[in-house]
């Protein structure tokens, strides 16, 4: 166990204490890092040969936060505060030394001294916001002061790390000294503060940048607005909001006490706890029980896409962008050609945003190839099938690629929902084929479902999972089943949508309760956006659903102007008498008669039969762990973080209520709606869904 002496020491530099931090990986505050930096600075303000005391760390970075492990536990040792007060108060100059990161409590550990030198590298932020919260040591009392407020207020909302170069512009840091010279250049800082005899800047005392902004309340209302949509649903940028308002209003030791009991409101709540679990699933996802992270992996020098399509040339561009070479196979010419053009679009539309330059869009353009014969992927180490959903078409190019592509190589399917295994009898070598499921846009969307089908060899997974990492995606792995992880559950969800449609709820009535409880859309404008004719064939078109109807009057979506909803020319949407006439004439067919339905009805028969699907994976470990569904429905589907994902929401309504509301509802949940047995086990015995693993 770390201890304060083994984790903090201090040496002399001539007159400069130089207290040295060394607590890998990440130098976070703990119980002893933060004793360590008390006992030391008092140390060194007790010893009269220190002039002025310098505070940096060993390894790859600087205080990169709070323990996180230590949230909601009892505090032992000295808090941050009086770690901060020892420091503030110091007669002596204090400099924080920066490399790395500093970040959350390490950024107000570091505004807590009196000056801050840092590195060209180094980045500094308050990302407590992505984890539910608010900076709770003084960061939302100390960061208007030295940055301003709208600067603030942009920082601590967003989580953003801000390089240090930006950092000296904003007033953050007083100097960046040269790259791989940290120690030497803060003792020289230090030297200089003491020969200028400037004055000791406690960051609590300053005001200027603040008066502009007193007595505005307009101010953050503005802010409030521009940002609602992305703060929708959100608890912790408001309360960041509240806090600086709290900054600029009040004096600071007032503004102190508002962030400590805005802070414990965020603590004590659902949403941070979900987003902190969220933080924790997110790591977990990449640990494969009998993949071990040593596992051989296929080294990815070149990479075949099959499809120059929307899917096909969105997963390109995810290896361009990381400067793998990839060769993109279509079967027409004009196909391939398109598809390419589309790609630069996306590229040029990047670089016109700032995000690229135009040489970075040629170099990237620069590492696609375009073919039409599947031949020229004989020497890819990574081919990625992502062609017409259709098992006989994706056999017959996996039975094409068996013969042509190089052993040892991987074949991996782009498959939704497919069976895996199935493709996989087209080849030779099975162990070679895998799903990698990526989700639309490729290019945008972080989720990756790598698909372990039955003869899938452990390099596979580990090549394909490592791919994911590469490429800045989250990767989940799941097993063989229709769907898989996420599109399984998406269909439990359309089932019951589906089936409220006649029993008296219209599109929009599902879609608003939905979207109100936080997803970015309701499974009908999800329809619409992505068109109804998604699988739909003109030629066996029965009209025997409302979709059908819908198709066969071209009503196809966004792009015919009129689906589910009619939409206007800036693919605004509003509810359609067409569609409601429809969805009555089928009520009437079946002889059901409109019923009102509640929004919670609507909410439990959606969410709860997502839960229920969740838990049967579960059971038939097609998902290692319950977090891992989570992390699938998040990040593939815009579940809202601060809920955690259907598994850990389960927990937080509680199993016993899920169940029992499954009973009540269940004659209405369709002849084959069965509760998981897990499901009904775990709300026996009081445990939780979300902690559910396999293996």
């Amino acid at each position: 166990m770390a201890t304060p002496e083994s984790v903090a020491s201090m040496s002399l530099d001539g007159e400069i204490a130089v207290i040295m931090i060394d607590s890998p990986p990440v130098n976070a505050l703990s119980q002893a890092v933060r004793t360590g930096i008390y006992d030391n600075v008092r140390k060194a303000i007790d010893d009269p040969a220190v002039k002025a005391v310098v505070l940096m760390c060993a390894g790859r970075t600087f205080i990169a936060g709070a323990d996180i492990t230590e949230l909601g536990k009892p505090r032992q040792g000295p808090g941050l505060t009086e770690t901060q007060d020892a420091m503030e108060n110091s007669p002596k100059p204090v400099i924080a030394a920066i490399h790395g990161t500093a970040l959350g409590g390490g950024l107000e550990t570091a505004l807590a001294c009196h000056y801050r030198v840092a590195v060209p590298s180094a980045k500094c932020g308050l990302p407590e916001v992505k984890l539910g919260l608010l900076p709770g040591a003084g960061g939302t009392q100390r960061l208007p002061r030295i940055v301003g407020v709208e600067k603030a207020l942009e920082l601590l909302t967003s989580g953003e790390h801000v390089p240090a170069p930006t950092c000296l512009e904003w007033g953050l840091l007083d100097e960046i000294v040269p790259e791989g010279q940290l120690r030497e250049g803060a003792v020289a800082f230090a030297r200089r503060i003491l020969a200028e005899k400037r004055p000791l800047k406690r960051v609590r005392d300053m005001d200027e940048k603040m008066i502009a902004a007193r007595g505005k309340p307009e101010l953050f209302e503005s802010f409030r607005k521009a940002n609602a949509r992305k703060f929708r649903g959100f608890l912790a940028p408001e309360h960041n909001i509240r806090c600086v308002e709290a900054a600029v209003n009040l004096p600071f030791d007032e503004g102190i006490e508002a962030e400590r009991r805005l802070f414990g409101e965020l603590i004590s709540g659902t949403q941070s706890a979900a987003q902190r679990y969220v933080f924790f699933a997110e790591r977990e996802v990449w640990k494969i029980p009998d993949v071990p992270a040593d596992t051989p992996v296929v080294p990815v020098k070149k990479v075949g896409i099959i499809g120059a399509g929307t899917m096909g040339g969105g997963i390109a561009m995810n290896f361009a962008n990381v400067g793998i070479p990839v060769t993109l196979v279509e079967a027409k010419q004009d196909a391939l050609e398109r598809g390419l053009s589309v790609i630069r679009k996306n590229y040029e539309n990047t670089a016109k945003r700032g995000r690229l330059t135009m040489e970075q869009v040629e170099q990237r353009m620069g590492l696609l190839t375009g073919s039409m014969a599947l031949e020229s992927l004989a020497d890819c180490d990574l081919v990625i099938e992502a062609v017409f959903e259709n098992m006989d078409v994706k056999k017959e190019v996996f039975a094409r690629l068996d013969r042509i592509v190089k052993q040892g190589a991987v074949l991996a399917t782009n498959t939704s929902a497919l069976d895996v295994n199935e493709i996989a009898t087209a080849v030779a070598r099975p162990d070679a084929v895998v799903g990698m499921h990526y989700f639309s846009p490729a290019n945008v969307m972080r989720l990756l479902e790598v698909v372990r089908g039955d003869k899938t060899s452990k390099a596979a997974i580990a090549t394909a999972m490592q791919m994911g990492k590469k490429t800045g995606k989250i990767a989940a792995l799941s097993g063989v089943c229709p769907g898989f992880i996420g599109n399984r559950i998406l269909a439990a969800r359309t089932r019951q949508a589906q089936a409220m449609l006649l029993e008296g709820a219209m599109p929009w009535d599902i879609d608003k309760v939905l979207y109100d409880f936080g997803l970015p859309m309701g499974p009908f404008a999800m329809s619409d956006l992505a068109g109804l004719d998604i699988g739909w064939f003109k030629e066996t078109s029965k009209s025997s659903t409302v979709r059908e109807v819908l198709c066969e009057m071209d009503r196809r979506g966004q792009k015919t102007g009129a689906g589910y909803y009619d939409y206007d020319e800036k693919r605004n949407a509003k509810p359609s008498p067409v569609t409601e006439k429809i969805v009555r004439d089928f009520m009437a067919k079946a002889g059901n008669q409109p019923r009102t339905i509640t929004e919670q009805e609507i909410l439990e028969r959606c969410v709860y039969a997502m839960i229920n699907e969740g838990a049967k994976i579960l059971e038939e470990k097609i998902a290692i762990r319950a977090s891992d569904i989570d992390i699938v429905w998040i990040n593939g589907y815009g579940f809202p973080v601060y809920r955690g994902g259907p598994m850990f929401y389960a927990d937080t309504v509680g199993l016993k209520t899920v169940v029992e509301k499954l009973r009540e509802y269940g004659p209405r949940m369709g002849a084959d709606f069965t509760i998981s047995p897990l499901l009904e086990r775990l709300a026996a015995e009081g445990k939780r869904l979300s902690e559910v693993k396999n293996g």
